[in-house]
């Protein structure tokens, strides 16, 4: 009897303690509550033909990064003319330089001069048209169509549309006799598409040299998000605080090469796809870094309850969470740097073994992670001494410091946001790639990532794709948030 009484016992305090749990786990789901509620949104602003012109006319001007060296550099030339011609008040008063002979900084001088400056970013190049898709636009992917709604073109999204929506909303302060209270620097690189080395590492280099300390950068990254994250009805704004970092390892295998009538174990081209298996099967760890934690727990109160108790105890559940995040392209690379086969090499006959097999494969890099750390991780993977394996030293960067999602610069962008898209909730997190906003770390205290233009994932297919357009009422809200955010008062941080 005594040692049943002693088992009730301890049933007892084990119910007792899980209850206790319990509880404490739902006070913690129902204490993650909104802080924004979120409104209607307005009525679709009132066209500006001579803002759709403007754009229209710089999308049809082909400044490809790619050969911004060489034929390109007239396109530039053109693009800069064209700013000039739309915005003569922006290029009359605002000091304006010319970096590395493509690249556009614009200071914008504040009236108190000990106030930290910002620096707003955008780029000028975009991507080429892959060749045999021309017929696949629904108007040429250089028209700059204006035509059912949307402005059709290269660059209508990446990145004209944020420069030259700043530009007018520069125009339009300027036309009211507005003057900002802090120092605004507008830097506009050329070769974004390529790295940005030329363009914005050289602006950077530019303002450091000059001893600029900004209270944040804004360039982009983040987007009006919608039915991109499972459970979230509402728009969502994504003001990113972080990006991954890039690298790309060549994996160059060695065999046995000669004639393929008599094919060896040891070839060249099984070793590479034995060690492109393993990175296939085996993706490199999963982790729920700060940024994205902080994201869920602003969006967990927009999800339902179930999702909320997860999210809200996470610290039991996150196994579960990164199983979830996992079942999407998009939320997997969210939680993880990313592995991806871009290029093979072997081979130059039908019946020849090759001595030497190679592959590139590109990682984007999750902050907290290096090229270095990235690169050991994979040896160990591959395990196979026969396979090199070294950074191409093209672009590779490693993260940037993550940027405090809680300060008064982010409270700023968060702000003009209510204003200009009331519908929205506002969440931070990482974006998946790499920008220009990584070359100004030195001269910044905190990096945001937003351009305010609805990203949907047939967005995401035309970005860098097949008939890239932006909606003419988007556009014209992009102009509006611009305008709001520099009007925002100043911050400190």
């Amino acid at each position: 009897m005594r040692g049943r009484r002693i088992i009730v016992r301890g049933l007892t305090w084990v119910a007792a303690f899980v209850a206790v749990g319990l509880l404490v786990m739902v006070i913690k789901t129902i204490q993650l509550r909104a802080d924004y509620h979120p409104g209607t949104a307005p009525p679709p602003p009132e066209i500006d033909t001579a803002a759709v012109r403007h754009l229209a006319e710089a999308v049809r001007i082909p400044t490809v990064s790619l050969d911004s060296e060489g034929g390109a550099a007239e396109h530039f030339q053109r693009l800069h003319a064209l700013m000039r011609s739309h915005f003569p008040r922006v290029f009359e008063e605002l000091t304006v330089e010319i970096v590395s002979g493509h690249s556009l900084l614009l200071t914008w001088t504040g009236q108190e001069s000990a106030d930290a400056p910002i620096i707003l970013l955008g780029h000028l190049d975009v991507v080429p048209v892959e060749t045999g898709t021309d017929k696949d636009w629904t108007h040429p992917p250089f028209s700059g169509r204006a035509a059912d709604g949307y402005i059709w073109g290269r660059g209508s999204l990446d990145d004209k549309a944020s420069v030259w929506a700043q530009l007018e909303a520069i125009e339009r302060l300027l036309g009211r006799g507005f003057t900002p209270p802090q120092t605004i620097y507008f830097a506009f690189g050329h070769d974004e598409e390529t790295g940005g080395t030329r363009g914005a590492l050289q602006i950077a280099a530019l303002l450091k040299d000059r001893g600029v300390r900004a209270a944040f950068t804004l360039d982009e990254g983040g987007a009006i998000t919608r039915g991109l994250i499972g459970g979230v009805d509402v728009p969502v704004a994504t003001v990113m605080v972080g990006e991954k970092g890039y690298v790309s390892l060549q994996l160059t295998a060695k065999g046995d090469g000669g004639h393929s009538s008599t094919p060896s174990r040891n070839s060249a081209i099984g070793r590479l796809a034995r060690g492109l298996a393993r990175l296939d099967t085996q993706p490199l760890p999963a982790q729920l870094i700060e940024p994205v934690g902080t994201m869920l727990d602003q969006l967990a109160p927009h999800m339902g309850w179930l999702n909320r108790f997860f999210i809200a105890n996470r610290w039991l559940f996150e196994p579960l969470l990164l199983d979830s995040l996992a079942s999407s392209r998009t939320t997997n690379a969210l939680i993880r740097t990313t592995t991806a086969p871009t290029m093979l090499r072997a081979g130059v006959k039908d019946n020849v073994l090759p001595s030497t097999a190679s592959a590139t494969v590109n990682f984007r890099i999750l902050p907290g992670q290096t090229i270095e750390s990235v690169t050991d991780a994979v040896r160990g993977l591959i395990d196979d001494p026969a396979v090199t394996i070294e950074p191409i030293d093209v672009f590779g960067s490693n993260p940037p410091p993550l940027s405090d999602a809680s300060s008064a610069a982010f409270m700023r962008i968060r702000a003009a946001i209510h204003r200009s898209f009331p519908e929205a909730v506002v969440a931070s997190g990482i974006i998946l790639a790499t920008t220009d906003n990584r070359h100004y770390a030195a001269v910044r205290d905190n990096a945001y990532y937003f351009a305010p233009f609805e990203y949907t994932a047939d967005v995401a297919e035309r970005i860098h794709g097949i008939n890239e357009r932006i909606a003419v009422p988007e556009y014209l809200r992009m102009i509006n948030f611009y305008e709001t955010l520099l009007m925002e008062e100043t911050v400190e941080n």
